[in-house]
C-alpha cells in the first residue's frame, strides 16, 4: 500500500523548496492548492487538444509500467486535502494548460507564482516516489520536449500579454521596483508597445544598463571577475576527480564537466583547482559575462534532470537550495571552456550554467574559437530557475576576494555579487 506523507511533512518540505526559498513560489502552500484549483477548468477544456509534446509524455507514462507505477505512487503519497492530481491522466491534462501558460505579476509574497510548472509538480515532487520519478533519465527524456515547447510558447509575441502596467502586468509600480527596471534598458522605451519587447522571454533576459555593471580590474588581466548577478553559494579549493557528490556540499569533477561531446577531454586539467558556484534569484539580471580574458576552446549544452533535488530521508529535509552542487552534476547545463592568456599561463576555465527547476533554454552568445574578454556578454538563461559555477584550473586563482559562504547556514542568501565586479585575483 502507498504510504501517504503527513501534510505537517509536506509543509516543512515545500517551506524548503527552491521555489520556496527564492521567491519563485508562494509563502503560503495554499496557495498553490488554489494554483491546482484553476488549472482544473481549464485543463478540462483542453483535454481534446494536447500539444504533441505532452501527449508523446502521456504514451510514454502509459506505456511503460515502471515508470507508470512510481507516477502513479507520486499522486497517490501526496496528502488527501492537498491531492489535486489523482491520476496520470489529470497530470496530462494539467501539464498541457501550463505549456501555453505566461507567468503573471503578483505583489502579494504569499500568492506569488512565478513558476507555474513547479507549482504543478510542487507537492508530488516531495514524496518518496516523486523523487524517484524526476530522477529517471527517460522520464526527464520526455519532459524535456514540454519544457521546450514552452520556452517557444515563452518566446512568442503571444506570451507577452502578461507586459503591461495593470495590478498583475510586470510593468505594475510594486513589479517595477520588485525588479528595479528602471536600471535596464527598456526604461527608456517605455512608450513603446510593451516597452520594446517582443516576447515574454525577451523581457525576462533584458539588459541592463552598461554603467550599472562597470568592469572591475581597468584592464588588469589579474582581475577576475563575476559571470553573473547572485549571491555566493559555495567555494571550494583543491576539487576531487570524482566524489560522492550528492552527500553533501562538494564537486565530483569528472561528472560536473563531462558531456555527450567532450567526453573527459578536460577534466585532467581541473582536477586540484577551485570552483566558485552562486545563485541567481527571481529578480536577477539573467544574462552572464566572460569572467577571463581567453578563447573559447569548447561550448556544450548537457542534457540532464530538471526538477531534482538531493533527496533525505526526513521530515524536513535540506532545503533545495542546498542541492545546488549536487545540480551541478546532473542538471541540464551549459559548459563553457576557456583557455586564458598568455598573462595567466593559458590554462582553463570553464563556465557552468546551471538550469534549476523549469529553466526552458541555455542560449550562447559566442562561438568556439572567439577571442573573448572579461566583461563580455557569454550567453543568457531563458524562463526558470538558475545557478552558476566557474571552475578553474590549478594555478589560475591565488585568492577569492568575495566572502566565503557557509552553503548550510546561507544557501539562498550569501555575499551579494554584480556581474562584472572582481571576485577572485588571478596567481
Amino acid at each position: 500500500m502507498t504510504a501517504v506523507i503527513t501534510p505537517q511533512e509536506l509543509h516543512a518540505r515545500y517551506q524548503k523548496t527552491f521555489g520556496r526559498a527564492g521567491g519563485y513560489l508562494p509563502r503560503n502552500p495554499l496557495a498553490v492548492d488554489e494554483f491546482h484549483r484553476g488549472i482544473a477548468p481549464r485543463a478540462a477544456d483542453l483535454r481534446k487538444d494536447l500539444d504533441p509534446t505532452v501527449q508523446d509524455l502521456a504514451d510514454f507514462i502509459h506505456s511503460d509500467l515502471t515508470v507508470r507505477m512510481y507516477v502513479t505512487n507520486m499522486l497517490l503519497e501526496v496528502p488527501e486535502a492537498h491531492r489535486h492530481i489523482h491520476t496520470v491522466d489529470d497530470l496530462i491534462e494539467h501539464l498541457n494548460v501550463v505549456v501555453r501558460w505566461a507567468p503573471a505579476y503578483n505583489r502579494n509574497p504569499l500568492h506569488q507564482i512565478f513558476l507555474p510548472m513547479s507549482a504543478l509538480f510542487g507537492y508530488m515532487r516531495l514524496t518518496p516516489s516523486g523523487s524517484v520519478v524526476f530522477r529517471m533519465p527517460q522520464f526527464n527524456d520526455k519532459l524535456r520536449p514540454v519544457l521546450q515547447k514552452w520556452c517557444a510558447y515563452l518566446n512568442s509575441e503571444e506570451s507577452a500579454h502578461v507586459l503591461n502596467t495593470r495590478e498583475s502586468g510586470w510593468f505594475s509600480q510594486p513589479a517595477v521596483e520588485m525588479n528595479k527596471l528602471y536600471e535596464y534598458e527598456c526604461w527608456e522605451r517605455r512608450d513603446e508597445k510593451h516597452w520594446g519587447f517582443t516576447s515574454f522571454n525577451d523581457f525576462f533576459h533584458r539588459r541592463i544598463k552598461d554603467e550599472l555593471r562597470p568592469l572591475a580590474g581597468n584592464g588588469d588581466p589579474g582581475v577576475i571577475v563575476a559571470p553573473n548577478d547572485g549571491t555566493v553559494y559555495n567555494i571550494q579549493r583543491g576539487a576531487a576527480r570524482e566524489t560522492d557528490f550528492w552527500l553533501k556540499e562538494q564537486y565530483s569533477l569528472s561528472d560536473m564537466l563531462r558531456g555527450p561531446e567532450c567526453g573527459d577531454a578536460y577534466v585532467s586539467a581541473f582536477v586540484g583547482g577551485d570552483v566558485y558556484q552562486s545563485f541567481l534569484s527571481v529578480n536577477s539580471f539573467h544574462r552572464w559575462t566572460v569572467p577571463v580574458d581567453g578563447t573559447v576552446k569548447h561550448l556544450e549544452i548537457v542534457p540532464g534532470l530538471m526538477f531534482s533535488a538531493a533527496w533525505r530521508e526526513s521530515p524536513d529535509p535540506t532545503t533545495w537550495t542546498h542541492s545546488q552542487s549536487y545540480q551541478a552534476h546532473v542538471n541540464t547545463r551549459g559548459l563553457a571552456f576557456i583557455e586564458c592568456g598568455e598573462e595567466l599561463g593559458r590554462r582553463m576555465v570553464c563556465a557552468v550554467v546551471i538550469g534549476m527547476e523549469e529553466v526552458s533554454s541555455v542560449t550562447w552568445s559566442v562561438a568556439v574559437g572567439d577571442t573573448v574578454h572579461r566583461g563580455q556578454e557569454l550567453g543568457y538563461f531563458s524562463y526558470g530557475g538558475s545557478s552558476m559555477a566557474l571552475v578553474f584550473e590549478q594555478g589560475v586563482v591565488d585568492e577569492f576576494t568575495v566572502p566565503q559562504n557557509d552553503p548550510h547556514t546561507h544557501p539562498d542568501d550569501g555575499p551579494a555579487v554584480f556581474a562584472r565586479s572582481q571576485i577572485a585575483r588571478a596567481c
